[in-house]
């Protein structure tokens, strides 16, 4: 089994046992529209496999934190295409979630999720007795995603920059979407019981890359590999990289910090195998293929309005 179909199948496993029967029809299937079958799960695959090149002595509380990792990244989804913020009508390809079941169902079932991420973790120490060291790593792994969520510089903090009539364009972009990836990597040597700080290039450089690939793939408009809708930032008047740098300085800003993703993994026996991964990663962000088609149209167009004028 691959780390992917790992992360799978122990979020299916931990649907069924924390979401039974007796929740609300409603909510259950709205939770199960949220988080199954997932995205494309950089972040529990990010984390799991710092984990594994770390050792991975508690294949178990693994699973558990992927999936943790997996439902706070869920909920700040659900969140976020709510009308109070994006009102998005599409996520990963099918409705959004308050498209699908309400606006209130949506609400619930993102504060049910980022609730369920801490019973999973916790649930691992209520199954089996745990031994005095894995019981510690718990604790450690909550307080790291609870970093990465809460205030003042987790995902919360990153949306209510959102609301600001001022806002610093990377604090904000390093809250909403880099704290998740830090948290990530931590997260990963943490469980597996290694110093996670080593960790921590990996983790900021490519959360930075990954928001900067979304804003591209914003102007760009590729509906079809961010399954939501595109021209978001500004009909919202968010910022955004490509506004901020342009898109040609946001694209290289992008290979910078792919760059500096890949050179910051720290020596160990799987070393190349997660710098492949961060740049094949980095080509389905953004494809460069689509985006030199991107500018090449719209340097022609360009040049076709200067002809009549």
């Amino acid at each position: 089994m691959n780390i992917e179909e790992r992360i799978h199948a122990a979020l299916e496993r931990h649907f069924r046992e924390v979401v039974s029967p007796n929740t609300p029809p409603s909510l259950r299937a709205a939770i199960e529209h949220a988080i199954l079958p997932g995205g494309a799960l950089i972040r529990p695959q990010l984390y799991m496999a710092v984990a594994v090149v770390s050792g991975d002595d508690a294949p178990l509380l693994t699973d558990a934190g992927a999936v943790a990792l997996e439902l706070m990244h869920c909920a700040s989804l659900v969140h976020d295409d709510m009308p109070c913020f994006d009102n998005a009508q599409m996520r990963r390809g099918k409705k959004s979630v308050h498209a699908a079941f309400s606006e209130p169902i949506a609400l619930l079932t993102g504060d049910a999720l980022i609730v369920m991420a801490y019973q999973v973790l916790l649930s691992e120490s209520a199954k089996r007795p745990l031994s005095a060291e894995h019981s510690n790593r718990i604790l450690k792994m909550m307080s790291v995603l609870s970093q990465g969520v809460g205030v003042p510089n987790g995902i919360v903090a990153g949306q209510a920059w959102e609301c600001e009539s001022k806002v610093d364009l990377w604090k904000y972009q390093r809250s909403k979407t880099g704290s998740l990836f830090t948290a990530a990597v931590f997260m990963g040597a943490i469980v597996a019981g290694a110093n996670p700080e080593p960790w921590r290039a990996v983790g900021e450089s490519l959360g930075d890359a990954y928001q900067i690939a979304d804003d591209i793939r914003d102007v760009i408009g590729q509906v079809d590999l961010i399954g939501k809708p595109v021209g978001q930032d500004a009909e919202h008047g968010r910022p955004s990289a490509a506004q901020a740098l342009g898109l040609e300085g946001a694209n290289l800003e992008f290979k910078r910090l792919i760059e500096s993703a890949a050179n910051g993994v720290p020596h160990c026996e799987g070393r190349e195998i997660l710098r492949a991964m961060i740049y094949k990663e980095s080509e389905r962000l953004v494809p460069q293929s689509e985006y030199q088609k991107f500018v090449q149209l719209a340097k022609a167009r360009s040049t076709a309005a200067d002809a009549v004028l």
